[in-house]
């Protein structure tokens, strides 16, 4: 069953389930925004390379982050985000390097069955959702509203689905997966308009309105993630908020629009 908890390592702090990295070699995780070496406002473990930090910072964050995750020496490929419902796939007989070269062109989750690749992909408050199969593979994917509205949490679990098939891993199923939902803007800090609260209620059903006026993001990210077949003892959220915990995470309203990006990762070395 899925959980999760703060490891704290080299200076650094992520959420992630140590029961799942002894059972499938998987490390995964939501990072925090302290440990790294990036300037105010991006102090300081700034994971994204599209906010104008210095890129030598940002370079030095993330290897520091593969570090202390235990997956140095594995190839990072982080997407270029935009907030779209694509999700890329690489199998073991995949090429990092054109896994990588695609995701530049633009993708908003990544599904990965090969072993010494890492995924990461960055927030400041959009929902960030990590997807393990017991076979190893995993997905990694960012539900902005947008995102989440066009059903990117299902979608990655279906790439991770078409992963274990073409594996041969006929008996296990999405029901067989965990999911984690990361730190994000929760619902009482996410006001919206009450046109998109209402489409998000009729797609995903109540849960995903508090009050008129304010998205609940979580739930509709459940949602999705039900609908591709897990089950709801196997997802587990992170329950914190980034707009009311700034002083852990990036916040992108909080802050008014300039701050660094925290990330969802996952990796599996050799």
């Amino acid at each position: 069953m899925p959980t999760l908890q703060a490891r704290d390592c080299a200076g650094l702090s992520f959420l992630t389930d140590e029961a799942l990295f002894e059972a499938t070699g998987v490390r995964m995780g939501f990072t925090r925004r302290f440990g790294g070496v990036s300037e105010p406002p991006y102090d300081s473990l700034n994971l994204g390379s599209h906010v104008e930090d210095d890129l030598n910072a940002v370079m030095e964050n993330r290897a520091r982050l593969l570090q202390a995750a235990g997956l140095a020496g594995t190839r990072l490929v982080v997407p270029n985000q935009v907030h779209g419902a694509e999700v890329l796939s690489l199998s073991p007989e995949g090429k990092a390097d054109e896994l990588a070269a695609r995701a530049a062109q633009g993708a908003d989750g990544l599904a990965v069955s090969a072993t010494g690749v890492t995924a990461l992909l960055c927030f400041a408050d959009c929902v960030p959702v990590v997807v393990v199969s017991p076979s190893g593979a995993f997905a990694v994917a960012h539900a902005g509203w947008r995102g989440a509205l066009a059903g990117i949490p299902a979608n990655a679990v279906a790439a991770l689905s078409a992963l274990d098939a073409a594996a041969g891993h006929d008996r296990i199923s999405p029901s067989d997966y965990n999911g984690y939902i990361g730190p994000h803007i929760m619902a009482q800090c996410y006001e919206c308009s009450q046109e998109l609260v209402a489409q998000f209620a009729d797609r995903f059903g109540d849960a995903c309105a508090y009050g008129s006026d304010h998205l609940n993001l979580q739930a509709a990210v459940t949602a999705s993630l039900r609908e591709a077949g897990l089950v709801p003892e196997r997802i587990a959220a992170a329950g914190e908020c980034t707009a009311c915990c700034a002083d852990k995470y990036f916040s992108y309203r909080e802050s008014g629009g300039r701050c660094g990006r925290h990330g969802a990762f996952a990796g599996r070395k050799e």
